[in-house]
C-alpha cells in the first residue's frame, strides 16, 4: 500500500498541492484526473522523490519515506515515467531501457525484464539499436515506460501517458498499461484523457486547484452532472 496523508507541496514559492489524500492498493489501477494546473503533476513528482513534501507523509506498507532521498524511492519500489517522457535522446533504445535496472536487484533479471518490455511493445523489438531521439512520439513513450518497468517496480507512476500522442497510439498506451496492471503492478495514472482513465481504473480522484475535490468508483464519478460536464463534455 502506498499511502499519501494530508500531504502539501509547493511549487517554488507558491503552494501546488494541499492537504492531499490518496491511497494505491497492491493491484490496484488508481488514476487522478483534473485541469491544466490543478497540481497533478507536482503531486505525482512528490510521490516518486523528487518534489519535497513541505507537510503531510507519504508512506510504503506503513512505512514513513517523507524524507528519503529520491534513489530511496526506488529501493521502496517505486518509479516513474516523467511528463515528457524524458529519454537519453543520443543512446539507443537498449541503452535508455538498461539505464532503469541500475539496481542491484534489478541488474541480476535485466534479460527477463527486458524480454517482458519487448514482449508488451513488439515494436520496439526491431529499434533496439536506433537511437532513442529518433523514435517517433509513440515508440518514445514506449521506451519510456520500458524503462521504468525495467526497474521492476511494485508502484508505477505514469504521468500524462498519452499526451501529444494520436488516438490509435493512446489506445495502445492504454492497452499496455492494463496488461502492466494485470501483471500485479500496482499503478497510479494522472491523465488529462478523462474519458479513458476512467474507463480502465479501479478508483479515480479529481483533483482542483491542488485538493482532492472527488473521489471513488469510476462509474459512480462520471455520473456526477459536474464531473460529465467538466470533464466528459457531456450536458446533463
Amino acid at each position: 500500500m502506498y499511502e499519501v496523508s494530508d500531504v502539501a507541496v509547493n511549487y517554488g514559492a507558491a503552494a501546488a498541492v494541499a492537504d492531499v489524500r490518496l491511497r494505491v492498493a497492491a493491484g490496484e489501477l488508481v488514476v487522478v484526473v483534473g485541469p491544466n494546473g490543478a497540481g497533478k503533476s507536482t503531486l505525482i513528482n512528490a510521490m516518486a522523490g523528487l518534489h519535497q513534501v513541505v507537510s503531510g507523509r507519504l508512506s510504503v506498507d506503513g512505512r514513513d519515506i517523507t524524507r528519503e532521498a529520491p534513489h530511496r524511492f526506488c529501493d521502496r519500489g517505486i518509479a516513474i515515467v516523467p511528463e515528457g517522457r524524458r529519454l537519453f535522446a543520443n543512446l539507443t533504445v537498449r541503452e535508455n531501457l538498461e539505464i532503469g535496472s541500475y539496481r542491484a536487484a534489478a541488474r541480476r533479471v535485466r534479460a527477463e525484464s527486458l524480454a517482458r518490455v519487448c514482449a508488451l511493445f513488439p515494436m520496439l523489438v526491431e529499434k533496439m539499436d536506433a537511437a532513442a531521439g529518433a523514435l517517433s512520439g509513440g515508440q518514445q513513450q514506449m521506451v519510456a515506460i520500458g524503462r521504468a518497468l525495467m526497474a521492476r517496480p511494485r508502484f508505477l507512476l505514469l504521468d500524462e501517458p498519452s499526451l501529444g500522442l494520436s488516438p490509435m497510439i493512446t489506445r495502445e498506451m492504454f492497452r499496455a498499461i492494463r496488461e502492466i496492471n494485470a501483471a500485479g503492478v500496482a499503478v497510479l495514472l494522472v491523465e488529462q484523457n478523462v474519458a479513458a482513465a476512467l474507463e480502465v481504473a479501479h478508483r479515480a480522484y479529481v483533483l482542483e486547484e491542488g485538493r482532492i475535490v472527488a473521489e471513488g468508483a469510476p462509474r459512480e464519478l462520471a455520473a456526477q452532472p459536474r464531473i460529465r460536464k467538466a470533464y466528459l463534455g457531456i450536458e446533463a
